[in-house]
C-alpha cells in the first residue's frame, strides 16, 4: 500500500505530540501489508509520516518539489531531511529549480500520483497560500485519491 502525507507545518507541541500518535495509528492499519510512505519530508507531519513507516519496517519514496526546497527548510531540519534522503527507496524530482507554492504544488501531484490514499494532516480550513494542505486534498479528492483526514479533536494551529 502506497500512502501519502501532506499536512501543516509549525503545528504548536500539544498538536505535535497528538498528530504523531494518530499517524501511528494509520501506520498501524496497515500493518501486514507492504507499507511505502511518500513524502516531501518537511518539518513536520511530512518528516512524521516518514519516520513513522520507517520505524515500522515500511519503506520511503521522497518527492523533492524543486532544487533549493532544502534551503528552504529551517536549519534545524537539515540533518533529519539528510537522513531521510539516504534512507529513501526512491527519489522523485519535479524538475523546477525554485522553491516557490508552483514547485510545492507540482511536488504534491507528483506525490498524490504515486499514492494509493492520501493522509491530510490538516485543520480543515482553506489553504493559506497556493499549494497549501487544503489545494493538496482538492487535487487528490479531483483524481479520485482517497483522503483520510488526520486531525486531533478540538485543537487548532
Amino acid at each position: 500500500m502506497r500512502v501519502g502525507i501532506t499536512g501543516h507545518r509549525g503545528l504548536p507541541q500539544a498538536v505535535e505530540e497528538q498528530v504523531r500518535a494518530l499517524l501511528a495509528d494509520q501506520v498501524a492499519e496497515y500493518e501486514g501489508r507492504d507499507l511505502v510512505g511518500i513524502s516531501c519530508i518537511a518539518d513536520g507531519p511530512d518528516t512524521w509520516w516518514a519516520q513513522t513507516v520507517l520505524d515500522a519496517g515500511g519503506r520511503i519514496e521522497v518527492v523533492v518539489p524543486a532544487t533549493e526546497y532544502r534551503d528552504g527548510l529551517p536549519d534545524w531540519h537539515h540533518p533529519e531531511f539528510d537522513d531521510l534522503m539516504k534512507r529513501a527507496s526512491d527519489v522523485h524530482r519535479t524538475g523546477l529549480t525554485a522553491s516557490t507554492s508552483e514547485a510545492h504544488q507540482a511536488g504534491s501531484e507528483i506525490l498524490v500520483g504515486l499514492s494509493d490514499r492520501l493522509i491530510a494532516v490538516w485543520d480543515g480550513q482553506p489553504a493559506r497560500g497556493y499549494g497549501g494542505t487544503a489545494d493538496v486534498v482538492t487535487y487528490a479528492e479531483s483524481v479520485g485519491v482517497p483522503v483520510t483526514i488526520v486531525w486531533p479533536e478540538g485543537t487548532s494551529r
